[in-house]
């Protein structure tokens, strides 16, 4: 309801509900970043317009949206955890806008309203990879091939391209399955490493409420093998809806190397405020769209989804409104942060919020320091800034707030990697940045 600033939440059960007055009493809740309060509603279900039973909606085939989609989502994935309920008949996945699959059961059973209520809010993997489930509208799903994104377990003889194996069953015991993460990814989490997690920016669970229940599976999969190849059809990005007069090649790199290396940037003549982004693999493009697809920059709504092509070609770069080139190639760069297993150990992988970390700044940096950046740069001045102390002898780090998302998010792409003027020495310092769980800097 958000004209009254307002929402009904309905439980399986009364004890939920009361369990979730009762924290709220004792808790302060914050959704959004603002203050919130819990109490009984009036109401005794949830009305949907045109079917107050929701008895229209009741399925054999499921939605599934996945949520922080960190690690591999591929139908032996689903079906290992959805065949407990009932036999999976089809699977099929799409990964247009994130990460969604629509997985089918018999039609005279109730394995699919069982799944719905067993797997709906619970989490693949520890933190990460959380399920929401609806009915979906088809009610039989066309299957073509066998693959890592659509299957059908009625017919064990289609077979898909590289495919290892036609049997469901084999398929379901492969590594990608039944392994323990590799270093590099650094925990269930994709968090920084604990060399990172200083005094407000958290090194446990990751935003938003935490799920009462228990991951499906704990120990996230390494990566598939070959041939199962990465996430999305393209490691090319198509991002639409960037202001002109503000960005360039490396603005986009430095928002985009949060999620995975980037490999190119290019920018379309003939789609004004459209850039093309190569990342380094699937799995970066699929994080790229979860975190940054529909966030807002410089008033303009981003859109960030899979491109058709499959590698950006340099071809006759222009120049840009600021005078930078149209293309970039930045394979090499010492800035993206997925090189090495060390490195991408510490990258935690975060949602855009208001509150950035920031990290190998001088010692001395000071608050003003960071608002003379920010004239200099012609982005908004942080409204609080907060310096840690004691954590290193090398450099500082802390975190930067501001009034909203959009702003914190603008700074980051004009701020990140900012050459810092080392006192000390010839050599300056490369400020990074990154979005913080932090709720504010004071």
């Amino acid at each position: 309801m958000p004209k009254k600033r307002q929402a009904l939440v309905e439980f399986e059960d009364v004890l939920g509900a009361c369990n979730a007055v009762n924290y709220a009493a004792d808790n302060q809740i914050y959704i959004a970043g603002h203050p919130a309060f819990v109490n009984y509603s009036t109401s005794q279900k949830i009305s949907r317009p045109g079917d107050s039973d929701d008895s229209r909606s009741v399925n054999s085939v499921l939605l599934f949206t996945i949520l922080n989609p960190i690690y591999s989502i591929t139908t032996d994935v689903l079906y290992t955890i959805c065949n407990p309920c009932g036999p999976v008949q089809r699977i099929v996945i799409f990964r247009k806008n994130g990460v969604q699959a629509m997985v089918e059961y018999p039609l005279l059973r109730n394995s699919a309203q069982r799944a719905k209520a067993s797997l709906n809010g619970a989490d693949i993997y520890s933190g990460c990879c959380t399920l929401k489930i609806e009915y979906a509208k088809p009610t039989r799903l066309n299957v073509f091939k066998n693959d890592q994104d659509t299957w059908d377990y009625t017919n064990p003889n289609l077979s898909g391209q590289g495919d290892p194996g036609s049997n469901p069953n084999k398929r379901q015991r492969q590594p990608p399955l039944l392994g323990d993460h590799p270093a590099e990814y650094g925990g269930p989490h994709g968090g920084y490493h604990s060399h990172y997690h200083d005094e407000g920016y958290g090194g446990g669970s990751p935003p938003g409420p935490k799920s009462l229940r228990p991951p499906v599976w704990a120990p996230p999969p390494p990566p598939p093998p070959p041939e199962y190849g990465p996430h999305a059809d393209s490691p090319v990005l198509m991002v639409y809806g960037l202001d002109q007069s503000k960005m360039n090649c490396d603005r986009v790199f430095n928002v985009f190397c949060l999620y995975g290396n980037v490999e190119k940037v290019k920018f379309m003549k003939s789609k004004p405020g459209a850039a093309m982004v190569e990342m380094a693999d699937g799995y970066a493009v699929d994080r790229a769209i979860t975190h940054l697809n529909n966030n807002f920059m410089f008033g303009q709504k981003l859109n960030v989804c899979v491109s058709k092509q499959p590698a950006i070609m340099p071809g006759q770069s222009y120049g840009l409104e600021d005078g930078s080139c149209s293309y970039k190639d930045f394979s090499e760069s010492r800035n993206n942060r997925f090189s090495t297993p060390e490195q991408a150990a510490k990258n935690r992988i975060q949602h855009p919020s208001n509150v950035l970390h920031f990290f190998n700044a001088p010692l001395e940096v000071t608050e003003e320091n960071f608002f003379e950046i920010c004239d200099e740069l012609g982005v908004k001045r942080p409204s609080s800034v907060k310096v840690f102390s004691g954590k290193s002898e090398r450099s500082s780090s802390g975190l930067l707030e501001w009034e909203s998302k959009s702003d914190a998010l603008e700074t980051l792409g004009f701020l990140n990697h900012y050459q810092m003027k080392n006192p000390n020495g010839p050599y300056p310092y490369t400020l990074k940045l990154c979005f913080s769980t932090a709720q504010h800097a004071s």
